[in-house]
């Protein structure tokens, strides 16, 4: 398992292990010692999944303190564009997006930490998206800003959203209640 810095700092790619044989396919999708060397959250509180049809935007999405976490996801089905945006006041890549096409073949994973935003477009006929997260949903704190108001070019223009997705408040109108403390996820 190989886990490589993206260019928002304490965002990571996993390479995750995949054997694979006349049998099918075997995925190692988390690693315990592999995160904690690198200083990163392994206290998984849920997990869940999502199925999404092509065209499907789910985001940009995180949760505000204290209920505010770090999040893992991984492609089981299908293939998706994977876009985390940067919220960390102070961070020198406040507001900046990062995005990765991934699919369930090629067995990469997204660390997302806390104060950074997570979303993605489904762009097969059925994206199954599992994500574990180190703290329990909190309605009160479930939070997002709106997808569209992000300085990253989508390759759509009319997603498929939920009523709340649509709703969310733009970049520029967010105020931040994350701090960004240079050198750590």
């Amino acid at each position: 398992m190989e886990l490589t810095e993206t260019t928002l700092p304490g965002c990571y790619l996993v390479k995750c292990d995949i054997m694979q044989d006349e049998r099918g396919r075997f995925v190692k999708t988390y690693h315990d010692a592999r995160f904690t060397d690198l200083g990163l959250r392994t206290d998984w509180r849920e997990e869940y999944y999502s199925v999404s049809a092509c065209g499907v935007l789910r985001g940009m999405h995180f949760q505000v303190p204290p209920a505010d976490h770090a999040k893992l996801v991984h492609y089981v089905a299908g293939e998706a564009l994977d876009v985390v945006v940067d919220l960390r006041i102070g961070s020198p890549t406040y507001g900046r997006c990062v995005s990765h096409l991934l699919s369930a073949e090629d067995g990469i994973s997204v660390y997302v930490p806390s104060g950074l935003a997570h979303g993605f477009l489904a762009l097969g006929d059925e994206s199954i998206m599992q994500y574990k997260v180190t703290t329990v949903h909190s309605a009160v704190h479930d939070s997002g800003l709106l997808w569209n108001s992000l300085a990253f070019d989508w390759p759509i223009r009319e997603p498929l959203l939920s009523h709340r997705d649509a709703r969310h408040p733009r970049l520029e109108e967010f105020q931040s209640p994350f701090t960004y403390v240079g050198g750590t996820p």
